[in-house]
């Protein structure tokens, strides 16, 4: 049975028994066994980083020392690091994690983060020199070392950097599951690094397949874009990943949603027919909004997300008598890119935002107008359900992207 062990270090502000409620509840539900300890000082918490129970799957609330807090950055393994406090710019250490922001059920998603880690191994590859342009890619057990299409997943979290790449974890074991490869990406949000910055990471994570798949070259050079395994690949593999880049399913949650169905629009003048080919490499066949933010200049109107948009964006919508193609939001909202021309899948938690569940109702009928291929999931379920793998909704989605993604290699045009 995996052993987790959290750490909670001096002069977190937290009660201390609705933390241990937390972790308990967290161990049960994963079907581990943990143990939480309060350290006295910076000496202790390495300690316990350093017994052999902590191996593999630590998580640590380091709290407001500085002593504890300069162990983020040293090499000390996978230790997913947690502050419930928003704590931006901490890079953590080669293979950890640090998450920040999420309040004390920040604990709960460090402890499923930790144990994803242990039980689903991926490598981490940067496409970029930026501390939060890497992915994670998932392979599949496949017995006949076939090449298995890929699906990118994009997290949501209405552009903020508390929400990360984490939170899609559960998806890429699902997906693997299914036979499919999983590229897990993160990005730089635009409440720290603006705009332009986050699309063009999207824009470069989904190009990093090429670099990625490259089966001919040798192990030493078929990853070349830097960034420690934050887990070993499955056995079989040498550092050369076989990918099928003719068959790319592109998957958003939320705000990721509206920067997937965006860099496949992007994608429209490289391309013709019913896929796009970004950057020469991956053919993108199907598109996927998971409770998208899709209509962006009604969104930010009705200030979704407590303003998120117009926050990401940098500004305000056009008023209703300036008409809706002014950049940014011409550029960026879904709803005024179509067509996509490539096939798309909207699914929707009918217990969502009501207004979430009117943009992607009126995107998947604008989509169809417009004479996409469109398929419309609604389905009961929240915000959050859509990527649960237990739920109906997910299931349902996730049978549609295997079957979309079934079929042999798609001919490059």
């Amino acid at each position: 049975m995996i052993e987790v062990l959290v750490v909670v270090g001096p002069g977190v502000v937290a009660d201390a028994r609705l933390l241990e409620e937390i972790a308990t509840r967290e161990f049960a539900a994963a079907g581990v066994s943990g143990t939480l300890v309060h350290a006295r000082d910076a000496s202790h918490v390495l300690s316990l980083l350093s017994s052999p129970e902590g191996a593999g799957c630590v998580v640590v609330l380091p709290g407001p020392s500085g002593e504890v807090r300069s162990l983020i950055g040293r090499d000390l393994g996978a230790v997913v690091w947690v502050d419930v406090e928003r704590a931006d710019g901490v890079t953590a250490g080669a293979g950890a994690t640090h998450l920040h922001g999420r309040g004390v059920g920040g604990l709960a998603w460090g402890i499923r983060h930790a144990v994803h880690q242990v039980r689903h191994p991926s490598r981490r590859i940067a496409y970029g020199p930026l501390p939060e342009q890497w992915g994670e890619l998932y392979l599949p057990d496949l017995p006949d070392a076939g090449e298995p299409p890929v699906v990118m997943l994009i997290h949501g979290g209405y552009w903020r950097s508390i929400w990360a790449a984490d939170i899609m974890g559960p998806l890429c074991a699902d997906l693997t599951g299914r036979g499919l490869a999983v590229w897990n990406l993160e990005y730089r949000r635009p409440d720290l690094h603006g705009w332009e910055a986050t699309t063009a990471d999207v824009a470069a994570g989904l190009a990093a397949l090429v670099t990625a798949h490259a089966p001919d070259t040798p192990a030493s050079d078929a990853l070349p874009l830097g960034g420690p395994p934050s887990g070993a690949l499955p056995p079989g593999t040498d550092g050369a990943v076989a990918l099928d880049l003719t068959r790319v399913a592109v998957v958003g949650h939320s705000a990721g949603a509206q920067l997937a169905l965006r860099a496949v629009a992007d994608a429209a003048g490289e391309a013709a027919g019913g896929a796009h080919t970004v950057a020469g490499g991956p053919r993108v066949v199907l598109a996927v909004s998971l409770a998208g933010v899709l209509d962006l200049v009604e969104g930010d109107r009705r200030w979704v997300g407590t303003g998120a948009v117009s926050v990401a964006l940098g500004g305000r919508a056009p008023g209703r008598g300036e008409g809706q193609a002014v950049t940014p939001y011409a550029d960026a909202s879904p709803l005024l890119r179509l067509p996509l021309q490539v096939r798309q899948l909207i699914v929707q938690g009918a217990a969502d935002d009501l207004d979430l569940v009117d943009f992607s109702r009126r995107y998947a009928r604008a989509a169809a107008e417009a004479g996409d291929e469109v398929t419309y999931l609604e389905m009961p379920g929240d915000h959050f359900d859509v990527i649960n793998p237990a739920t109906p909704i997910w299931q349902a989605t996730a049978e549609t992207i295997a079957q979309a993604l079934a079929g042999g290699p798609t001919p490059r045009g």
